[in-house]
C-alpha cells in the first residue's frame, strides 16, 4: 500500500478517536481547574514520568492538528510553574508542529506543487531568501491559527532546520504568556482573560519587529533598483 496513504489513515484515525471517545471533554478549563491538585500530586511523585507524557501528548495534539493546544499550555504553566511550564510546552509544540510539517510537505506537496507551482513560486522565493523573520512573524502575531502555519509551510520550500528553529523561537513568548496565566490558574475563569488586547498587541509588535529586517531589504532592493534604472 502506498506510504503516503498509509500515513494519512494513521492521522485519520488518531482524529476519529479523538473525538469518538470525546477526549476534547479533558482538554478544557472546567476540567484543568478541577483536576489541577490531583496533576500536581503525580507531578510530584513521578515528575520525569509526567513531564514526558505531557510532552507527548502536547505532540499528538499538534502534530495531527487537534483543538487543546492552549489548554495544554496553561496546564504545563499549572503543574510546572510558567518558566519550567514553558520549556516544556515549547519542547511538544515544536516537535509536534515539525512533525505536522513533515506529514503536510509528504503527503500534499507534489501534489500542491503539480497544481499551483507557479502561483507557489513567488511565496517560495520570498520564503527561501526570509524565512526566519516571516516564521517569527507568523508564530508571534496571534492572528493565523498554529495548526495552519504548520500544514502550509509544509507545502513550501522553507528548509527544515529553519522552521524548527524559526518555529521554536517564536513560539516561546506566546507560551509563556499562557504557561504563566496557567501558574494562576484560580484567577482565570476563560480564555478571554489571558488573551487581552494588551497581550495580543505586545505578541503582534514583536512580530512586526521580526519582519523589519526583510522589510528594510526590500526598500533597500527597490532603492538600489529606481537608482540604477535613473542612471541609466
Amino acid at each position: 500500500m502506498n506510504k503516503k496513504l498509509i500515513l494519512l489513515a494513521l492521522v485519520a484515525v488518531g482524529i476519529a478517536l479523538f473525538y469518538v471517545f470525546d477526549l476534547q471533554q479533558y482538554l478544557s478549563l472546567e476540567s484543568l481547574k478541577g483536576n489541577r491538585d490531583r496533576l500536581d500530586a503525580v507531578y510530584q511523585e513521578h515528575s520525569v514520568a509526567v513531564v514526558l507524557s505531557f510532552i507527548g501528548i502536547y505532540f499528538l495534539v499538534v502534530a495531527i492538528s487537534l483543538p487543546g493546544a492552549t489548554i495544554l499550555t496553561l496546564a504545563g504553566g499549572a503543574i510546572f510553574g510558567s518558566v519550567a511550564g514553558t520549556l516544556v510546552v515549547n519542547v511538544g509544540a515544536t516537535l509536534g508542529a515539525t512533525a505536522a510539517f513533515l506529514v503536510a510537505r509528504f503527503i500534499l506537496r507534489d501534489w500542491i506543487e503539480k497544481k499551483f507551482g507557479d502561483k507557489l513560486e513567488p511565496i517560495n522565493k520570498g520564503l527561501s531568501e526570509n524565512a526566519i523573520n516571516y516564521l517569527l512573524f507568523l508564530r508571534l502575531v496571534p492572528l493565523f491559527p498554529f495548526f495552519l502555519v504548520n500544514l502550509v509551510s509544509g507545502l513550501t520550500k522553507v528548509r527544515l532546520p529553519v522552521y524548527f528553529f524559526g518555529t521554536m523561537f517564536g513560539i516561546m513568548p506566546g507560551s509563556f504568556v499562557y504557561a504563566n496565566a496557567g501558574s494562576n490558574l484560580a484567577r482565570i475563569n476563560s480564555i478571554s482573560d489571558i488573551a487581552s488586547f494588551e497581550v495580543l498587541g505586545a505578541l503582534a509588535l514583536l512580530g512586526v519587529f521580526a519582519l523589519i529586517p526583510t522589510l528594510y531589504h526590500r526598500y533597500k532592493n527597490k532603492k538600489s533598483a529606481s537608482t540604477t534604472a535613473g542612471l541609466g
